[in-house]
């Protein structure tokens, strides 16, 4: 009887004052998927982008060493035909 009362006087203002939360529709899922998606993309492309300049750059100064336009930098890393 004595815990009824007491939890009664506890939890008598339990849950007033909260508002319920935000209920998403179907459309804003959507729409946040799409968002994500979009921001994924964008990303990938940009890594993308820089490691196919770092490759291109390394394969030209590879061809220029073997032809001879840059000398090596070390002596015994030199690549001959």
């Amino acid at each position: 009887m004595i815990t009824t009362v007491a939890t009664n006087v506890m939890f008598k203002d339990w849950g007033k004052g909260v508002n319920p939360p935000e209920r998403l529709t179907e459309e804003r899922v959507q729409e946040m998927i799409d968002d994500a998606i979009r921001k994924h993309n964008r990303n990938a492309s940009i890594i993308s982008m820089c490691v196919g300049w770092v490759v291109l750059a390394l394969f030209a100064e590879g061809l220029l060493r073997l032809i001879g336009v840059i000398p090596p930098v070390f002596p015994w890393l030199n690549i001959t035909l």
